[in-house]
């Protein structure tokens, strides 16, 4: 019986100096990462793989359903790719060097797409060029 006493004496001792160190300790505010709370002005959300897309007029993926850009053999490595999605006569460039997407367009079946001096030739798949410089090649 003494036995029991010294040992319920001890853990009734040991819960009141734990809890006396969680008293005294300062609370810090818990910080909560919010997932999926990166939405872009259209609601798009980055976190899961999500873009605005102009010519969809929605939210998509841009690596479902497109077309794959690389850059042209320049020498350099990149460790970025670009996409190209299509709608009719319209194509939206997804370009790992633009902030916003570009809407090209084409005047019939066969032609390049184009806006200003962005042109996607459909040649041996696509081939995007600005001016007189191809940027980037696909399939």
């Amino acid at each position: 019986m003494f036995l029991f006493l010294i040992i319920a004496s001890t853990i009734s001792c040991g819960k009141k100096v734990s809890q006396e160190n969680v008293s005294t300790t300062p609370k810090e505010p818990k910080k909560e990462t919010v997932v999926g709370g990166d939405s872009d002005s259209h609601g798009c959300k980055a976190s899961a793989g999500y873009t605005w897309s102009v010519l969809k007029k929605e939210c998509i993926r841009v690596f479902e359903n497109s077309t794959r850009l690389n850059h042209a053999e320049d020498g350099k490595t990149y460790s970025t790719v670009s996409y190209v999605i299509f709608d009719g006569n319209k194509a939206e460039l997804f370009l790992d060097t633009q902030k916003e997407s570009i809407i090209l367009e084409r005047k019939s079946e066969g032609d390049s797409w184009v806006n200003g001096d962005w042109q996607l030739i459909p040649w041996k798949g696509y081939v995007l060029k600005k001016g007189e410089k191809i940027l980037y090649t696909g399939e």
